[in-house]
């Protein structure tokens, strides 16, 4: 009798359980720069990957790289995307224990330029413009000026303008501006706009781990499963933007959450496909040219590409799926 009204008891509480509130998800604010880049995490909030693992993701969107680092150091985000080289200026100009988690695309980078400009040597004398002088794709257009024997300040002038979409939009309303790199859907943008695309980086500069995923270390230590499930997430995201049958579904997410036509989402996926390794993989030989590219033009050294790196809740986020 004692135990009929244990079962009774234990299966009313049940119940009454299971007619409550959903047990309550873990929050957290992520920061990206605009782009096609972040189709597998539209995907992973569309598809409900973060949801089932019960957490709450609020994407915001970076202005620039130097409020996505901070963000990051203050703790107001607890993961950000952005080019891998923003990790690493955390750790080597301000100190931070920063950690890439996760690796995510090329960059898609090209060089545009104004329409009267025919060669790269023409850009000698004029104002280029950067998000911010001393990381990442800064140094992909310098590097680039520097094969055409252009150096910086000596024969072209350096203007801080803010995110790629800053960029396309200073290109087009201001001529005295006459270079940037710019990335898609803001590339296809560009060209369509009548600014002239003098190529892709890494035809220049080599492989390039562009995108990343990062964080601080301490935060990852105390909320590693946290981490692996979003990495999880993020890498379910990545399947499923990637796979043949998701194509009509994978590039209206990118025209309704970036507000493209059709055709240019279109374009942007197809590019974006081909710049993003399996499961966002970190590619090292791309990396090590980013601290290389750094060191150059920084004259600073930095430290072995594996210190900037802690792969194990990806390789773990992996395993469980």
């Amino acid at each position: 009798m004692r135990a009929k009204t244990l079962a009774l008891a234990a299966a009313t509480a049940a119940l009454i359980a299971g007619s409550g509130p959903a047990a309550a998800q873990t929050k957290l604010t992520i920061m990206v720069f605009a782009g096609m880049q972040n189709l597998p995490l539209f995907a992973a909030q569309s598809q409900g990957l973060f949801a089932k693992r019960g957490l709450e993701v609020d994407i915001k969107i970076a202005p620039n790289s130097d409020e996505l680092r901070n963000g990051l150091a203050d703790g107001r985000f607890q993961v950000v995307h952005a080019a891998s080289d923003n990790s690493v200026a955390m750790v080597e100009m301000a100190g931070a224990d920063a950690k890439i988690v996760v690796g995510g695309d090329d960059g898609m980078n090209r060089l545009f330029v104004q329409p009267d400009i025919s060669d790269i040597k023409d850009l000698r004398g004029k104002t280029v413009a950067v998000d911010a002088t001393n990381t990442a794709y800064a140094f992909q257009l310098y590097e680039i000026l520097r094969s055409a024997g252009l150096e910086r300040e000596k024969d072209y002038k350096v203007q801080v303008v803010g995110a790629t979409m800053k960029r396309v939009d200073a290109l087009l309303a201001d001529k005295t501006l006459a270079a940037t790199m710019l990335n898609p859907p803001f590339s296809l943008r560009a060209q369509k706009a009548g600014l002239k695309d003098m190529g892709e980086a890494t035809k220049v500069i080599g492989p390039y781990q562009a995108s990343a995923g990062f964080v601080i270390a301490k935060w990852a230590r105390e909320n590693s499963d946290t981490l692996v499930k979003y990495l999880s997430a993020y890498v379910e995201g990545v399947r499923w933007s990637t796979d043949p049958k998701n194509k009509a579904a994978a590039i209206k997410l990118v025209s309704d959450n970036l507000k493209l036509p059709e055709e240019v989402a279109t374009a942007g996926y197809g590019l974006l496909l081909a710049g993003m390794p399996k499961d966002a993989a970190l590619d090292m030989k791309g990396f090590e040219n980013v601290l290389a590219l750094r060191t150059k033009h920084t004259g600073k050294p930095t430290k072995p590409a594996a210190d900037y790196v802690d792969l194990s809740y990806y390789q773990k986020a992996i395993a469980g799926m």
